[in-house]
C-alpha cells in the first residue's frame, strides 16, 4: 500500500489562512474519497496562537461553505515537518522565506507558495485577512478553494497513478 501524501498549509499564526486552506482541501479530499491516501495539517511560522482554534471569522466564513474547521488548533512549524510533509505550502512570500530559511536543503523542493496551484494570474499570495473585514475572509476562501482544486490535480498527476 502506498504511503499517504502529506500536505502542510502554513501562514503566520495558523488561525486564519492556513486552517481555512486545510479545511477546504480536507473537504475536497473527502468528497473525492481520497482520505485513504492524503493527509492534511496546518501550522504557523510564529507561535502567537499555539493551541487556539481558528479565528471566529475564519470559522464563520468556512461554515458558510459547509466547511467545518472548528476542530483545528494552531501550532508552530517544527523542524521535522520538512521531512514528514510532501508539500509545505506557504500562503505568502514572507512565510515562504521564513520556511526556506529553516528548511534543510534536502527538502527545499517541497516548500512552495500555495497559490502556485491556482489558475488565477491576478493573485500570487493569499492576503492576511486578520486586520480587515469580512471581504478579506471571503477573498481568502475563494483563493484557497481555487488553489485546493489545482493542488488536487497536481497530486493526481504526480502521486496517484
Amino acid at each position: 500500500m502506498q504511503p499517504k501524501i502529506q500536505i502542510l498549509f502554513v501562514c503566520m499564526g495558523n488561525i486564519c489562512r492556513s486552517p481555512m486552506a486545510e479545511g477546504v482541501f480536507r473537504q475536497l479530499v473527502a468528497q473525492e474519497e481520497l482520505n485513504h491516501c492524503i493527509n492534511t495539517d496546518s501550522a504557523g511560522t510564529h507561535a502567537y496562537h499555539m493551541g487556539k482554534p481558528p479565528d471566529r471569522r475564519a470559522q464563520a466564513t468556512a461554515a458558510q461553505h459547509t466547511v467545518d474547521i472548528s476542530d483545528l488548533r494552531a501550532r508552530q512549524v517544527k523542524a521535522n515537518d520538512f521531512s514528514k510533509f510532501d508539500y509545505v505550502l506557504a500562503m505568502d512570500r514572507d512565510n515562504l522565506e521564513i520556511l526556506l530559511e529553516i528548511c534543510p536543503d534536502a527538502y527545499r523542493q517541497r516548500v512552495r507558495l500555495f497559490l502556485d496551484f491556482a489558475h488565477d494570474a491576478r493573485h500570487t499570495e493569499v492576503p492576511d485577512p486578520y486586520y480587515g473585514g469580512q471581504d478579506g475572509f471571503d477573498l481568502v476562501y475563494s483563493l484557497v478553494d481555487a488553489a485546493s482544486r489545482g493542488l488536487l490535480v497536481d497530486i493526481r498527476k504526480h502521486h496517484l497513478k
